[in-house]
């Protein structure tokens, strides 16, 4: 499927154990993105003090209330989370695989299949569902969920614009003034550790690669982490990460194991499960023939850390473990 950033990680986790979304995030690019979802939720008439009616980005009047306080938005984890609201249900995939990097928050949320079936949403009386995609209420699904609560569609575009996405969920949950000092926060965050790599290397190039068995997947220069990397923090990008991606929607894209001795990145951001070693998968000396690998700058980071998603959250944590791996050290 290549439904944004979650939803790809999510399939490919599946095989592996993420080719998106997004978060995730999920999921999802900066405001660059020329594929961003151009929806935002304008109140159009006012009722009540409990509720209002809100637009979503496919046309749908949509009555919410003022004080959710059971919400199911499966694959928008992050900006609840960014925004400091707990989910009824938090999606999972087969054999019970969550986001790992957000338990520190949502530890204790019960799981809910990423699909969201019907009688398992019913089953936790939500008051709100936040969609993800168009995708997600595809054919007759809407009538569906709106049948179980007021039901929303956040975003309709294949990789919907993470901020755009925050923006709106906290619309939504009457929650704007958090949502822009999210992003304010997080801009900030960002200056900041430009700054630092700057003055610490210099302008270099940067790659991320996801190895699962003996395949090797590299980033979308747009989405997830290369999205971090590339648009947020000026790494150069490497030619093969443009070759590997070219006319790609996914978030990550296969690479030929011949591509990784030519891949001419600086430093080399290796996303992996743990307690595997690079070089099971990949024999030694295409490993060792990699430039960042020679250099010393290759690190490996958890397949249970951020780097498969995206969001304020996502994000943030993708930024520390760049400035511990090329600042810090």
């Amino acid at each position: 499927m290549q439904r944004r950033t979650k939803t790809t990680v999510a399939g490919t986790l599946i095989l592996s154990m993420a080719l998106l979304t997004s978060a995730c995030s999920s999921a999802a690019t900066t405001g660059s993105n020329t594929n961003e979802s151009s929806s935002t939720p304008a109140a159009t008439q006012t009722e009540t003090a409990s509720e209002r009616t809100l637009k979503d980005s496919m046309g749908h009047e949509v009555k919410i209330p003022a004080n959710p306080q059971r919400i199911i938005a499966s694959y928008l984890e992050d900006p609840l989370v960014a925004l400091g609201v707990t989910p009824a249900a938090q999606w999972s995939i087969k054999g019970g695989s969550v986001q790992d990097y957000l338990q520190d928050k949502l530890a204790n949320v019960p799981t809910i299949s990423s699909d969201l079936p019907f009688e398992a949403v019913a089953s936790f009386t939500p008051d709100l569902l936040l969609m993800d995609s168009a995708e997600m209420v595809e054919g007759d699904k809407y009538n569906q969920y709106s049948a179980i609560a007021p039901t929303y569609v956040v975003g309709n575009a294949e990789n919907n614009d993470w901020r755009e996405e925050l923006k709106t969920v906290g619309e939504v949950l009457n929650k704007s003034t958090e949502a822009d000092k999210v992003l304010s926060d997080y801009d900030a965050k960002v200056a900041d550790a430009k700054t630092q790599i700057q003055q610490k290397v210099g302008t270099k190039s940067a790659a991320a690669i996801w190895i699962s068995g003996k395949s090797v997947f590299v980033v979308n220069p747009k989405l997830s982490s290369g999205d971090v990397m590339y648009n947020d923090l000026g790494f150069t990008v490497p030619d093969v990460v443009t070759q590997a991606s070219e006319g790609k929607t996914a978030n990550w894209s296969s690479l030929a194991l011949e591509s990784l001795s030519t891949l001419d990145a600086d430093y080399l951001f290796v996303i992996i499960q743990d307690g595997a070693k690079p070089d099971d998968g990949i024999s030694s000396s295409v490993w060792n023939s990699i430039p960042a690998v020679k250099a010393g700058h290759a690190y490996t980071l958890s397949m249970k850390s951020s780097w498969l998603y995206t969001g304020a959250v996502a994000n943030s944590m993708i930024i520390d473990d760049i400035l511990k791996n090329v600042v810090s050290k």
